[in-house]
C-alpha cells in the first residue's frame, strides 16, 4: 500500500509522569488540533486535557483492545484524520500499550510521528548518579517469584546500568531477589513518585535499601523505578551469580572442593578461585 493513500498522521505523544506542567508546548498543540485521541484510560487522560482546556474527543486503546483497534485507526487515517496516541503517563509503548498498533501501521505505510517528552526511565537515570553511557531497560519483572529470580539470575553478569519498573506491593520481594542475584553491596537507586508531591530518590547498597523500604511502609506506595548499577567489568568474571552458587553447592555433594571448582570454572568461564573461595566459605559455615 502506498503512503499516498494515507492522508492523516498518527502522533505518539508523551504526557507528564506526574506534574502536569511537564508537557511540551508541541504536545499541547497536537492534542488540541488532533481529530481524535486514543488513550490507555480516558479518565486519566481527561484530567490532563481538562487542565489544558483541550476538548478533543477521546477513545480507549489498551492492551485488551489494541489488536481490534488497528483497522479502526487505519481507516480514520485514510479519511484524512490526525490521531494522537497517549498512555496514562510518560511515553507510549514504553511498558505501555501501543506497540501492536505502531508495528502494524508501520507495515501499512502510515505516517507516524513522535512527540517526545517525559519518560520515567530517563528521568530516573538523570538523577541516579549511576553510569548512563550504556544502560538496559528491563521494564517490569515477572510477578511470580521463581520466574523473577530466573530473570535476575540471568542479569547477574550485566555490566550496563539496569532500569526496572516495579509495582509497590512487590518492591520488598524484588529487592530481596535482587540482593540474592546481584549481591548485598550492589548500588541501587529507588526513584518513587517522580515529579509528584511525595517524590523520593534514595541511593544505597541493596541490603540497606531493602532494610529502609521494610522499615517505612510509605516507600512501598506509588510508581517505582529502580536503577541498578551494572557489574564492574574488571570483576565481572569473579562475581558468582545465584546459578553459579547453586552449581558449586551441587557439585560439592559429589566432588572434592578443588575438583568442583575446576569443573565450575570450565562450565561458566569464571575464575576457579571464585568458586574455590565460595566453597571454602560454605564448608566453614557448615
Amino acid at each position: 500500500m502506498s503512503t499516498q493513500s494515507l492522508f492523516g498522521t498518527l502522533y505518539i505523544v508523551a504526557t507528564p509522569i506526574g506534574n502536569l506542567s511537564d508537557i511540551t508546548y508541541r504536545a499541547v498543540q497536537i492534542l488540541t488540533e488532533a481529530d481524535l485521541i486514543f488513550a490507555e484510560d480516558t479518565r486519566n487522560t481527561r484530567k490532563l486535557l481538562d487542565h489544558y482546556q483541550i476538548v478533543t474527543p477521546v477513545q480507549t486503546l489498551h492492551e485488551h483492545n489494541e489488536k481490534e483497534s488497528v483497522q479502526k485507526v487505519l481507516a480514520l487515517l485514510k479519511q484524512g484524520q490526525n490521531i494522537a496516541l497517549v498512555s496514562d503517563a510518560g511515553t507510549p509503548l514504553i511498558s505501555d500499550p501501543g506497540f501492536v498498533l505502531v508495528s502494524e501501521l508501520r507495515k501499512s505505510g502510515a505516517t507516524i510521528v513522535p512527540v517526545p517528552g517525559a519518560s520515567a526511565v530517563i528521568a530516573a537515570l538523570s538523577v541516579a548518579g549511576i553510569a548512563t553511557d550504556h544502560f538496559s531497560f528491563e521494564g517490569f519483572l515477572p510477578s511470580k517469584e521463581v520466574a523473577r529470580q530466573e530473570v535476575l539470575s540471568g542479569l547477574s553478569g550485566e555490566v550496563r546500568t539496569m532500569v526496572f519498573y516495579e509495582a509497590p506491593h512487590r518492591l520488598s520481594a524484588t529487592l530481596a531477589d535482587m540482593m540474592q542475584a546481584f549481591g548485598a553491596e550492589r548500588r541501587t537507586v529507588l526513584c518513587r513518585e517522580l515529579t509528584k508531591t511525595y517524590e523520593t530518590i534514595h541511593s544505597a547498597p541493596l541490603s540497606e535499601l531493602l532494610l529502609w523500604v521494610n522499615q517505612d511502609a510509605n516507600q512501598q506506595r506509588g510508581e517505582i523505578v529502580l536503577v541498578v548499577q551494572g557489574v564492574d567489568k574488571s570483576r565481572r568474571h569473579d562475581e558468582l551469580s545465584s546459578y553459579d552458587k547453586h552449581l558449586i553447592k551441587a557439585l560439592l555433594e559429589e566432588l572434592p572442593l578443588k575438583r568442583a571448582a575446576v569443573v565450575c570454572a570450565r562450565l561458566t568461564g569464571k575464575a576457579k578461585r571464585s568458586f574455590y573461595d565460595f566453597g571454602m566459605q560454605l564448608q566453614k559455615n557448615n
